[in-house]
């Protein structure tokens, strides 16, 4: 611990202070020109993270997990929509639309309210697609209910291109 010398007043406050400042300044001053002078290593840059090489199941986890909390939060307002627009096909898109105003309820999860927790596992693929299993859980204890779905995904977009039962 640096223990500075008892001053009379404000004056002598302001003198250590000074010192004090004049002290950092000069051992910064002998250190810059020593750094600039050493050899660099090359900057790396950060990890950007990209889904592109991301297995598909994931994919179909991310969207389902944000899906969720959107619609959780404001009730399928504009994130909603938004993470439709990126991760489904316009095609879906239209299909689900369709869906949804003849059921009343939400295309995506196949319901008129939102489950409490989901998991996603692989499943097979084929023909430029592959299928994801979604089961939803809608209530917790000791016999919980669950409902699945399948999801289809493009393997060249990576975009999820349908949702059934």
């Amino acid at each position: 611990m640096l223990q500075l010398p008892r001053t009379q007043g404000p004056r002598g406050r302001r003198v250590v202070g000074r010192t004090l400042l004049a002290t950092a300044l000069l051992s910064v001053v002998a250190v810059v020109p020593a750094a600039a002078s050493a050899p660099q290593a090359p900057v790396a840059s950060a990890p950007v993270r990209s889904d592109a090489g991301t297995p598909a199941y994931q994919q179909v986890a991310h969207f389902y997990g944000a899906y969720v909390d959107a619609v959780t939060a404001e009730g399928g307002g504009r994130l909603a929509t938004a993470l439709r627009s990126f991760y489904l096909t316009p095609h879906l898109r239209t299909q689900l639309n369709t869906w949804e105003k003849r059921n009343h309820a939400d295309g995506v999860l196949r319901a008129q309210n939102t489950p409490l927790a989901l998991r996603v596992t692989p499943g097979d693929s084929g023909a430029g697609h592959t299928w994801s299993k979604v089961r939803l859980t809608w209530s917790k204890g000791r016999h919980p209910r669950y409902t699945y779905l399948t999801v289809r995904s493009d393997l060249r977009t990576g975009k999820i291109s349908g949702i059934g039962k």
